[in-house]
C-alpha cells in the first residue's frame, strides 16, 4: 500500500466522519461495556432499544448483579442469543463488584476475563472508556480494510495487526471508528456506495463486481 493511499484514506474518512462516535449509547462505564458485550452479532440500533429499558430498571450494578435472570431475558430478547447474554450481564456485574470495586477495569488480560468480552469488544472498551489507543476489529473493519487492499486475510487479529503498522498508533481510535461507520453507512456489505466513493481508484471491489 503506498503512502499517498494511506493518506487517501484518511484524509476521505476524515470528510465524511470528521469527529467519529461510538453509536452505542451509555452514561457510565458498566453500561458501555455491558453495550458492547450485547451488540456481538447484532446491531447497536437494536442493543439501544433495549438497554433503554433494561438500564431504567435496573440502575445500578447492585441491582444488575441481583436480578431475576428471566427478567433479562426478556428484556433483551429482541437482539438474539438473549439466553447467553443474559446470564453475562449477571455474571459482568457481580464480577465488577467483587473483583474491581465497581470500576470497569482498564487492561485487556482483565476485560477478557469477564463474561461475553474478547479481545475486539476489550479494545472498543479502552478505546471508548480510557481513550488507549486501541483498533478494534469486527465485520465492518474487515470488510473494509480487504476491500481497500490494507490487507489480504478475514482473521481479526491478523487485520489489527496490520493496521496498527499501517497507521499512526495516535490516529487509532479515531480511525477503528470511522472504518466502521464507512462499513456501515457507505462500504455497505450489500449494495455498498461505490460509484459515489472517493477511494473507488484504490478499491478492488468493483473489478470484482
Amino acid at each position: 500500500m503506498m503512502k499517498k493511499n494511506i493518506s487517501q484514506i484518511e484524509n476521505y474518512l476524515d470528510k465524511l466522519f470528521p469527529n467519529p462516535k461510538c453509536e452505542l449509547e451509555y452514561c457510565n462505564d458498566y453500561e458501555l461495556l455491558i453495550a458492547v458485550m450485547l451488540s456481538a452479532q447484532t446491531t447497536d440500533k437494536g442493543v439501544n432499544k433495549v438497554t433503554k429499558i433494561l438500564y431504567k430498571k435496573y440502575n445500578s450494578l447492585e441491582k444488575l448483579a441481583n436480578a431475576n435472570v428471566n427478567m433479562i431475558k426478556e428484556i433483551i430478547r429482541p437482539i438474539g442469543n438473549y439466553n447467553k447474554k443474559a446470564n453475562n450481564i449477571i455474571n459482568i456485574a457481580k464480577s465488577l463488584l467483587t473483583e474491581y470495586n465497581g470500576i470497569v477495569p482498564k487492561t485487556h488480560k482483565e476485560l477478557e476475563q469477564l463474561n461475553g468480552i474478547g479481545r475486539k469488544s476489550a479494545n472498543v472498551i479502552l478505546s471508548e472508556l480510557y481513550e488507549i489507543p486501541s483498533f478494534a476489529v469486527d465485520t465492518h473493519v474487515i470488510r473494509v480494510s480487504n476491500r481497500l487492499k490494507l490487507v489480504t486475510t478475514k482473521d481479526p487479529l491478523a487485520i489489527e495487526l496490520e493496521l496498527r503498522k499501517i497507521f499512526k498508533k495516535k490516529n487509532w481510535n479515531k480511525l477503528h471508528k470511522q472504518f466502521v461507520l464507512f462499513g456501515r453507512y457507505h462500504c455497505r456489505a450489500l449494495k455498498p456506495n461505490c460509484f459515489n466513493c472517493e477511494l473507488r481508484d484504490i478499491c478492488g471491489h468493483l473489478i470484482k463486481n
